[in-house]
Order: C-alpha cells, then structure tokens, then sequence
C-alpha cells in the first residue's frame, strides 16, 4: 500500500520533448511552394513540439533590407503561413545566439555560417572556439554558453573532405561508400584534437554530401571550378558534463537531461540552391528544475464584449517583474509576439494586487465580434520574452438580460 504526505510537493513528472531542427544555406533564392517534407508535415502524426529553423545565404540586397524593415522577410513569412496553424509561434529574438530557460535549463540554440574553401580549416576552428568563449548573454545571472546545459549548434560550417581527388569522392557517394570519406572528413578529423569541439556530438552522416550543386538539379557541381562534395551542412549538440568528483571518474551528462536523436537526413527533393538542407530530429528527455511557472494567467469569469474585462495573475516570489511588462490578448495561431489585438500594462491597469493574486482590466470594446478563439500572453521586459500564456477562450457576443418566469433576471448569451 503506498501512502502519500499531502504536505509535501509533488515530485515533478520528467518531460519529454521532441525538436525539429533545420539548417539550409539557400544561397538567396526564394521559398519553395512546398516545405511539407523539410517540416515533417507530411507524416501522419510528427509529434513535434519545437521547430528550430536556421538559413544563411537569405537576399541580402538593397530592396531586401528595405522590405525587412518594413515587413517580415518571405522565409520566415513562409515558415509561418505553414506552422501558425498548428499553433507555433516564432519569437522576437534573433541573430544567430538564442537562449531559452526550459523547465529551468538553460538551452543555447546557435546557427553559424564558417568561412568557406578547403585551405581555410584554420580558421574555421578559430571561429568556432570563439564563438563559444566570447558569447554572452544580456539579462539577469544567465551563464556562459559553456555553462549551459544544452548547447545545439547547427549551419553552414563548411567543413570539407581533404586529400581525396574529385573522382574519389564522387565515385564514393555514387556507391554509397560513405565510410570511406568520413576519415578525410575535416570536422571529424577536427573533433580528435579540438578540446571544445571534442565535446559536441553528432549523428551519423549516413546521408549524401549536401555541397555543391548544380542549381535545381541534383548533380553535384559541373562547372569550371568542379568543386570536391563535401558535408558542408552540420547538426551538432553538446550536453553539460558534471564536474569530476576524483581524478579517476570520467565527467558524465546529468542524470536528469538526456538527448536522443530521432533522426538525421538530408532533403535531396529540394532543389533550389547548391545545398540540401539537412534536418536532426531529437527526443529531449528531463526531469523538470521548476514545476511552478513565472507567470499563471486566467481570465476572470464569463468573457463578453463589453467594457472592460478582468484577467487575473500570478507569478513566482523571484520573478523579476517590471512596470514595463505588458499582457496582450491574442486570436489562437498567431504568428508573432506582435500579433496581439489589444494590450494592457500591467502596472498601469491594475486593480489590486498581493502577494498570490494580482488583477488587471483590458478594454476590449474595439474589438470586432469574431468566433475565434483567444489568448492571453505575459510579456516580461526584464527577461525580454512571453514568460505566461493562459489556455484558450472565447469572447461572448453582448449579453442580453432576460426575465425569467420566477421574475428574476437573467443573462441570456
């Protein structure tokens, strides 16, 4: 018989987490029409809960910088039209260092692009090593990215097959004898002897060399420069190692965070630049640090179209709240963190507060009788992301009171 104290805390439950990574250098062409297989969205069931999208080459130019500063790029406008329905949201963050806290852990998303060309290996790894000791985060006791507990790193590194002729290496991946160039390969040969690169893994390059073709095609390159084909485009990861508790005991990945991967392929079907992008699919298993979110958010009562509504809210005792931090009221599959249909500030509107419930109205009289549905999203200035978001709800068209038969009145919705 197993007995249970109600004074203490439930043990968190472990979570798991599958993550869909893309990396594409798509030397500046345009979306394709169709990105359901790069997505996994032409399998029945994905089972995906986080996309991680990374491109390099995107346009550049003139008119590109000028209609991204006026409206969203068409890659990630693409992207969106295609994950927003499924109730993905893309960020506010960029560039290409991202950190998220996960159920307590840190996670470092990085997507780089090395220098390119055989001779220049060198300095590939000098970039490599200086991305991971020179990077810092902004925001409140947020480590080294060393320090975090999981590191995926991911791109265009360039990294090429050395010694072997062109005839070699194409004969190669025409037979499908791929073990034969993973010895030349320049970052496997790299993770022998680099201390920071030796610590990150990677699965199987069972798929062909990504670099180069011919455009919208599947030959590799057949112009005068004739290019050697190499697995320009990699998914690495790194998970935090536990210190040594005696000279003798190898350090070991925390018992309590674990990464499995799914898969890792190329996509030969898209044609469009002289990579392929490539895809790592990863089960992230862990046992959760915080069980308690930042921030508890929850309409009060029956919401109407009328005046002002209430939303009630609470949050942990070491969040760092701010008189900047806003609740926006968003329709269920919106895109970005910009999307919403109307705000509030959290200090501005308040109506009470203490140390376990705080309340706030929202005017919502602007907005147009719709059968959608909504949500609630907490804005923290301080850590600069959505740190709550509520479940889903409707807004009730206008009430109308009504006299029942005992001669008490009624709302009738």
């Amino acid at each position: 018989m197993e007995t249970v104290n109600p004074l203490k805390p439930a043990e968190p439950r472990d979570r798991k987490l599958s993550i869909h990574v893309v990396t594409w250098n798509v030397a500046s062409a345009a979306p394709p029409l169709d990105l359901d297989h790069l997505l996994q969205l032409d399998k029945q069931d994905p089972n995906l809960d986080m996309y991680v999208i990374g491109l390099q080459e995107m346009s550049r130019g003139i008119l590109s910088l000028l209609s991204d500063t006026a409206f969203e790029d068409p890659w990630s406008s693409f992207f969106m039209d295609v994950l927003s329905p499924l109730s993905f949201v893309k960020g506010n963050k960029g560039g290409v260092n991202i950190c998220l806290k996960l159920y307590g852990y840190y996670v470092s998303i990085i997507n780089c692009h090395l220098p390119p060309h055989l001779a220049n290996n060198d300095q590939r790894l000098e970039h490599f090593d200086w991305i991971l000791e020179m990077q810092n985060f902004e925001g409140p006791d947020i480590p080294n990215i060393l320090d975090h507990d999981l590191i995926i790193w991911f791109g265009d590194m360039n990294f090429r097959i050395e010694d072997f002729g062109l005839h070699f290496v194409r004969e190669a991946v025409k037979s499908q004898c791929y073990s034969d160039l993973w010895e030349k390969d320049q970052l496997s040969i790299a993770k022998r002897y680099d201390t920071l690169l030796r610590e990150f893994q990677e699965g199987p390059l069972l798929f062909p060399p990504t670099y180069k073709f011919d455009k919208n095609s599947n030959n590799y390159d057949t112009s005068e420069k004739k290019r050697k084909p190499a697995w320009t485009d990699r998914i690495l990861w790194r998970l935090k190692r536990q210190p040594h508790t005696d000279s003798c005991t190898p350090r070991r990945p925390a018992p309590h965070l674990s990464l499995s991967l799914r898969s890792y392929i190329s996509h030969m079907m898209y044609t469009i630049s002289d990579h392929k992008p490539v895809t790592g699919t990863f089960d992230l298993e862990l046992k959760p640090l915080v069980s308690v979110p930042l921030i508890s958010l929850m309409p009060e009562g029956l919401w109407t179209m009328e005046n002002a509504l209430l939303i009630n809210y609470s949050f942990t005792p070491d969040f760092p709240s701010s008189p900047w931090d806003w609740i926006g009221l968003y329709k269920v599959g919106f895109r970005h963190i910009n999307d919403y249909v109307s705000y509030v500030w959290v200090r501005d509107n308040q109506v009470s507060f203490n140390d376990r419930l705080n309340q706030v109205y929202i005017n919502i009289s602007d907005i147009p009788e719709t059968e959608d549905q909504f949500l609630l999203c907490y804005y923290s200035n301080s850590l600069h992301s959505v740190v709550g978001i509520s479940n889903p709800f409707k807004i009730q068209p206008q009430a109308f009171l009504e006299e029942d038969p005992l001669g008490e009145v009624q709302p009738q919705i």
